[in-house]
């Protein structure tokens, strides 16, 4: 194994790719947020790829350190948890997504979320989840085995695949009824096609179910609900008995409603939401992922000049909309649908979050600790806490004061290995 990763440092350009076997790493930097908090005087042992202690440098256990790495001016931090990324989409400005379902490969799409999940990864960010392949299959399954078995670098990946949609709601659309095209996700509507295709994508290996709540498909244009409320009952069912969650992209009031009450587990998007729908979001334990870059980053490509022009009206809605979420109580989710903007610029959320008023420390938890409860491994990773998994970036100053500090990486170390110093 410890070849295999050396090869990928040369092939790959991954710098410094250590392969941690029972080796013990000392980790010292000037302070630790611990997915918390942050301490000052703190030092990190790291043996193999768990975390054998974190803590005072003081009451550190005496062992034998093959290896000391000094971080001067640096926070120690757990890995990154993005939580709403699509490994197989480029920025919207680069190749639009019709053109990107239509007309690229499944062997180009693969080949440009190689380049993806590398980038991400190099920007601090170890653990990703992914929100559907957008017409690419079950691809997304073959890239997270293929970081697993350490074929290609990248952060450990939790995915949909094809994401669930109702008929008639998805696209690529706007051809005659002669022309059949391929979708961006599967279709299926009541309860008996509704079982059959979850259980087939359960069969797959995925790790949730994505289930698309509403879509633009209104007399209007404009965003309606897709599934009823005992359709989106049925999914969570089928998708429970297997022991995985179900998440929503659902951006209307109505369509949120239906997915709290049906069980799903994170809210994607969430753009029309209401205080009634945030009080009952509280009530069911339900996140939200807010998606703000994604925006941000569409109106640019629509021509929004940002920083010169005016905030266009639908960004001032999300502004008010995450501010509304946050003084109901709801519990934010870190994910900016990364793949609509460039892979390895995942902090631009966490950014836009402090800008849109959150807390910066409480972005950093929301990006470590609290997404790794929500994606059920806080028994994994999320902390620099003695026993877990050896998920750790250092960046050159303090995110908890000034969060884009954390775009200064300097040290990624993922399961023990460490891929940039």
């Amino acid at each position: 194994m410890k070849q295999v990763f050396l090869l990928l440092a040369i092939v790959l350009g991954v710098s410094d790719a250590v392969v941690a076997q029972e080796s013990v790493t000392l980790l010292k930097p000037e302070q630790v947020f611990d997915g918390e908090q942050t301490h000052a005087g703190w030092v990190v042992l790291v043996k193999g790829n768990f975390i054998l202690y974190a803590g005072d440098a003081d009451d550190a256990p005496a062992t034998d350190v093959d290896r000391s790495i000094d971080l001067p001016g640096q926070t120690l931090l757990p890995g990154l948890i993005e939580g709403h990324s699509h490994i197989l989409l480029h920025p919207y400005d680069e190749t639009v997504w019709n053109d990107q379902v239509l007309k690229e490969s499944i062997a180009e799409r693969v080949t440009r979320a190689v380049n993806h999940v590398r980038n991400s990864l190099m920007a601090g960010v170890t653990t990703m989840r992914d929100l559907g392949s957008e017409g690419a299959g079950y691809a997304d399954v073959g890239v997270r085995d293929s970081i697993n078995k350490g074929i290609i670098p990248g952060p450990r990946l939790l995915v949909a695949g094809k994401a669930l949609v109702a008929t008639g709601s998805y696209g690529p659309k706007g051809f005659h009824e002669g022309v059949d095209v391929p979708l961006g996700a599967e279709t299926a509507d009541g309860y008996d096609d509704l079982v059959r295709v979850v259980r087939s994508q359960i069969g797959r290996n995925i790790d949730f179910v994505k289930v698309y709540a509403d879509y633009r498909w209104g007399p209007d244009g404009g965003a309606s609900p897709t599934f009823t409320q005992r359709e989106l009952e049925t999914i969570v069912e089928v998708t429970r008995s297997s022991g995985r969650p179900v998440v929503a992209h659902a951006s209307t009031a109505e369509a949120m409603r239906r997915a709290i009450l049906a069980g799903v587990e994170t809210i994607e998007h969430g753009d029309g939401a209401t205080a009634d729908v945030y009080k009952l979001m509280v009530k069911h334990n339900v996140a939200l992922c807010p998606t703000l870059a994604a925006g941000d980053a569409i109106a640019q490509y629509s021509g929004w000049n940002k920083g010169v022009d005016p905030e266009p009206p639908r960004l001032q809605n999300k502004r008010r909309s995450f501010k509304a979420a946050l003084d109901a109580g709801v519990t934010i989710c870190f994910g900016g649908d990364v793949g609509v903007y460039p892979h390895g610029d995942n902090v631009r959320e966490l950014e836009m979050m402090v800008d849109y008023g959150m807390p910066a420390e409480d972005v950093l938890r929301s990006a470590t600790s609290i997404n790794a409860g929500l994606f059920h491994i806080a028994d994994k990773v999320g902390r620099i806490r003695t026993g877990l998994l050896a998920d750790i970036i250092a960046v050159e100053g303090d995110p908890g004061r000034d969060i884009s500090d954390l775009r200064n990486v300097r040290l990624v170390m993922k399961d023990g290995v460490v891929y940039r110093q």
